[in-house]
């Protein structure tokens, strides 16, 4: 596998520190399960932010913040650690972080059709921010949209073009508030990807604005 896009190196700094919410962190946990390069920015974050850790004055923790570290650990851990066994199971197509979620193989998720071509799965977790997963069928294209805030694709299948380039296995598309594009998935299969949310997507147009509600997304 040829990752080609990767996490932006604030993310892992943030994903090192415990700073991410539940669904960032389940995607940031997959992508690094897929990614060895970022498992190595990863391990750098960490060696910077235990140095800094080591020149500071202790301080009182914020409410909630060791539960949300060892969340964090919890999750990635898996990739970090367990990467070998990973690559050994053929019978799993699903990242492991993202196992304890919706199971080993993506040809068994209960999928719910959102829209025409396009099938979702949502997965409950903590915090204000959504996780999904979605189907969405060869040559279709996702109308244009934005973000109130940012967003996180992880492919796990299938690929997709945009603006940005060329989407595929392992590749995450590590977006903010200022970016929008229009996602068109590739003729040969359907692409599967996990998406983390900060705020519902906004799309461009009158009619995708009048469907966004049935899509759920």
């Amino acid at each position: 596998m040829t990752v080609r896009h990767h996490l932006d190196k604030n993310t892992l700094m943030r994903f090192a520190s415990g700073d991410l919410d539940d669904a960032f962190s389940v995607v940031v946990a997959s992508h690094l399960a897929m990614c060895e390069e970022c498992r190595n920015e990863l391990r750098m974050a960490e060696d910077i932010g235990g140095s800094l850790i080591e020149s500071e004055e202790p301080a009182e923790l914020a409410p909630g913040a060791l539960e949300r570290i060892m969340s964090s650990i919890d999750v990635a851990e898996a990739p970090l650690q367990r990467r070998e066994s990973l690559a050994r199971d053929v019978f799993a197509d699903v990242p492991l972080p993202l196992r304890r979620y919706v199971g080993n193989r993506l040809d068994e998720i209960a999928w719910k059709t959102a829209a025409p071509g396009v099938k979702r799965k949502r997965i409950e977790v903590d915090g204000s921010s959504s996780l999904y997963l979605l189907h969405i069928g060869p040559n279709k294209v996702v109308p244009e949209h934005g973000h109130g805030g940012a967003e996180m694709t992880l492919i796990l299948s299938g690929s997709y073009q945009d603006a940005l380039g060329r989407f595929q296995p392992g590749d995450i598309a590590d977006l903010d508030e200022h970016i929008e594009h229009q996602p068109r998935v590739e003729p040969d299969a359907p692409c599967i990807c996990l998406v983390a949310t900060e705020t519902q997507t906004r799309f461009k147009g009158f009619f995708s604005r009048l469907l966004q509600p049935l899509v759920g997304i």
